[in-house]
């Protein structure tokens, strides 16, 4: 591990560049960023001959859609491969934050490669049930849950207000596991375009990689009046590891697409950075942040609540960017408004750091 070696490297007087994590973040980056441009060709090679006809594509979908089919997914494998080999090499490993979302990461995408390798094999896009499913990721997230409340405290956070929360208790536990789950969800629910969930994430990412790195340093928490989370600061570096490993990704899923994350990255992207949020204290701005993964999942929820009840559609279709498809945007359209959105949810999730 690079940063347990570097201890034996010492620069010009006495400063020891390692133990710097902005060094090591933007190391992560690049690490990541390497490793998966040099492991993505041969790893598409490699799913496009093992799956055959690649994704299955649901006929009731965008009649667009069907061009892609033959497009291998499990994309994910190569954005973790990526992610967790950069964060071993450049993570303080004693630290029990990295260990949580690392065991988020790749616990959800896991389930997401089963979920995956059940629709490849079975040829259809149903995967695993969702109650199975949904169990799986609450198991996962209540022992990452465990693990970053036992490191803070049980007050939820409220945005604008300096020093206002609210004393969840023991509740607090089961709302992180909530959190992690629901931002898992929310990012696979918004993967259904080239290149349309791993912008966003990227950027949000970024966005709490300064979260992070602000949480953790005790000076800058308190001139901001955030609250202040002990070693939550190498939280940055994991975010800057996924950005690098998202960015490469990114190369071979522009469009027309070479390769899909599928579910084997959207929840484990997802379930990271709801690890992250609750780790920093700051789930609300998640939600901030974030807002298009909830927009997306909101859709459903909304599609699905008024057609049981009505028997009308809401939407023309749901998630929400197949919407907009159908009213006639071309899917390049979607994707790069849905980035500038996310751009822009991004710095109004900046913005709560001051206006308090």
């Amino acid at each position: 591990m690079l940063y347990i070696i570097a201890d034996w490297f010492h620069f010009e007087g006495g400063a020891n560049l390692f133990r710097y994590q902005s060094f090591r973040a933007g190391a992560a980056l690049i690490t990541a960023l390497l490793i998966g441009l040099v492991i993505g060709p041969r790893f598409i090679n490699m799913l496009r001959v093992r799956q055959g006809k690649g994704q299955p594509i649901r006929e009731d979908g965008p009649k667009t859609h069907l061009a892609k089919r033959g497009t291998p997914t499990m994309g994910g494998l190569m954005i973790l491969t990526a992610l967790v080999l950069s964060m071993l090499m450049w993570m303080d490993l004693t630290n029990p934050f990295v260990w949580a979302c690392l065991a988020v990461t790749v616990g959800f995408g896991v389930i997401g490669f089963l979920d995956d390798y059940d629709k490849v094999t079975k040829r259809h896009h149903a995967g695993l049930s969702s109650k199975l499913r949904l169990l799986l990721e609450f198991v996962v997230a209540g022992i990452a849950a465990y693990i970053i409340v036992s490191q803070i405290s049980t007050n939820l956070y409220v945005p604008f207000l300096t020093g206002r929360y609210i004393p969840l208790g023991p509740f607090y536990y089961v709302f992180a596991a909530f959190v992690i789950v629901g931002a898992g969800n929310a990012v696979n629910l918004t993967d259904g375009l080239d290149g349309l969930a791993t912008m966003p994430v990227i950027i949000a990412a970024g966005t709490f990689a300064i979260i992070a790195y602000l949480a953790g340093r005790v000076d800058y928490a308190g001139y901001l009046g955030i609250p202040h989370v002990p070693r939550a600061g190498e939280l940055a570096i994991f975010c800057a590891g996924i950005m690098g490993a998202g960015l490469a990704f990114l190369w071979f899923n522009a469009p027309p697409a070479a390769v899909f994350m599928g579910d084997t990255g959207s929840l484990a992207l997802g379930g990271a950075l709801g690890a992250i949020a609750v780790a920093s204290h700051h789930e609300i701005v998640l939600a901030v942040v974030g807002g298009l993964f909830v927009l997306e999942a909101a859709s459903v929820i909304i599609q699905v609540f008024f057609f049981k009840r009505t028997g009308k559609r809401v939407f023309r279709m749901a998630p929400i960017h197949h919407h907009f498809e159908q009213l006639g945007w071309a899917e390049s359209t979607v994707v790069i408004r849905f980035w500038i959105i996310s751009i822009v949810l991004a710095v109004a999730g900046l913005s709560t750091l001051k206006l308090r």
